[in-house]
């Protein structure tokens, strides 16, 4: 990597949607600027160099976690040698904490300055990282607003920056032109179906969304879309599919957001897609399961009762969650047909949405850029 170059990591697709604007203003405030790491095709998109992508990094729970954990260690160790070698004039570790904290540690103590785009999780479970997080990173790029006052007392500066997603989606959606888009006719309603963007979530919740989706289909006659998040999951849900013959369903390589744009209403797995379900004001059911064992190893350690961001931003469970035993077809069909009859629950959640949606929005992308070149002294 040349002098004045930048190193970034993004560990899962929604790192990559979150990095490929930042990379797309870093590019506009210094044209012709070197960034490489770990990232995936929307990073690429923007001139990225990926000496491995983002789906080496994918995994979904602490089951998952231990079989890769041999490869992982070594590619981060690859990883790490090849950034200290070439010395980038900063480090940016872009989500996936578990892989990006103990890399930047390395390189921070080797004198290259670290930021740490989107703040772990600590406001929901796992405090005890940010012992951890103080000795990795310099500067924290927060996308919630009450984010920053976490790090108060600690050396770690903090900017909260908004969330690109509340710039990137537009905050009146048009629903009819995006189902004019998918061909989508007449007056039934129309399910989102989405899973998750990773092999172990739909192997986990797949099965009980599409039978949630079959026994909706039976009972309203819903359109179901199911937009797939890359195309290596294809597979995984073609087999699903086959446990449940009756379902009409019409899958979309990728295009989430056009199917969030379309639907009435949505089955999410937990994690980004539940805020961009909001952002789009569409009501929505939050499922999620994982595997037994890493579902044992995390009971008891949130500090919160909500997993589900758009109920995390509220302070309360503003759509319903069913996870582990209780995400089960018939529970997920019926809180879905609940919400889809009432319009009065309806219209307030499209009122919450919107409110959270003018509090998320700002330039992340310029405020993110500037961040990182100032801390790269490239500013």
């Amino acid at each position: 990597m040349p002098a004045g170059s930048i190193a970034m990591v993004a560990g899962e697709p929604s790192g990559d949607l979150l990095a490929s604007h930042v990379l797309s203003a870093l590019h506009a405030a210094e044209p012709g600027l070197v960034c490489a790491g770990i990232g995936g095709a929307r990073m690429q998109e923007q001139g990225f160099t990926a000496w491995w992508p983002t789906e080496r990094l994918a995994v979904n729970g602490y089951a998952q976690v231990l079989p890769r954990l041999p490869e992982l260690l070594w590619i981060r160790r690859r990883l790490r040698l090849r950034v200290l070698r070439q010395a980038p004039a900063a480090f940016v570790g872009v989500d996936a904490p578990d892989f990006n904290l103990g890399l930047e540690r390395h390189l921070r103590s080797a004198g290259i300055p670290t930021v740490h785009l989107v703040s772990p999780s600590i406001w929901a479970w796992r405090r005890e990282r940010l012992q951890g997080i103080t000795l990795a990173v310099d500067h924290m790029l927060c996308v919630f607003p009450f984010e920053p006052e976490l790090y108060k007392g600690t050396r770690v500066r903090a900017t909260y920056i908004g969330h690109p997603l509340a710039e990137v989606i537009p905050e009146q959606p048009d629903q009819q032109a995006a189902r004019a888009l998918l061909g989508l006719e007449g007056t039934a309603k129309v399910l989102a179906v989405l899973p998750g963007s990773r092999a172990g979530e739909v192997a986990q919740i797949g099965p009980s969304f599409l039978g949630a989706a079959a026994l909706l289909q039976q009972r309203h006659g819903v359109r179901v879309l199911l937009p797939v998040a890359q195309e290596g999951l294809m597979p995984a849900l073609r087999r699903q599919l086959r446990d449940v013959p009756a379902l009409d369903i019409q899958l979309l390589a990728g295009q989430s957001h056009l199917a969030m744009a379309a639907c009435d209403i949505a089955l999410v797995a937990s994690g980004t897609a539940t805020l961009e379900c909001a952002l789009f004001k569409r009501p929505m059911v939050i499922g999620y399961r994982l595997p037994a064992l890493s579902w044992r190893m995390m009971a008891g350690k949130g500090y919160q009762p909500w997993i589900g961001l758009p109920n995390i931003l509220a302070r309360e469970f503003l759509v319903p969650e069913l996870l582990q035993d209780a995400c089960t077809p018939r529970a997920l069909a019926d809180e879905a047909e609940a919400l889809l009859h009432d319009s009065q629950r309806q219209r307030h959640l499209r009122a919450c949405f919107s409110e959270m949606h003018a509090q998320l929005r700002r330039p992340t992308a310029s405020l993110a850029a500037q961040a990182i070149l100032e801390s790269a002294r490239l500013r």
